[in-house]
């Protein structure tokens, strides 16, 4: 399977427009990106949304959670 594009939908509002495009190896139900001292929680919901003209699964924030040290 190719690389699949996806959408970040919510989180904090400091989120970058450019990291909110990710490409996963593969689908997956839920993303955990690394951000500032933590990870940005997201999960897709079945819901869709246009990119590029290309429409991509749209993953939204759940939650936060600290880098354990």
């Amino acid at each position: 399977m190719s690389n699949i594009k996806v959408m970040l939908v919510g989180g904090p509002n400091h989120l970058p427009a450019e990291q909110r495009v990710v490409t996963l190896a593969k689908f997956c139900e839920k993303i955990k990106l690394p951000f500032g001292s933590g990870y940005e929680h997201f999960l897709h919901k079945g819901e869709r949304t246009h990119v590029d003209g290309q429409e991509v699964p749209a993953y939204h924030w759940i939650m936060r959670t600290a880098i354990a040290e």
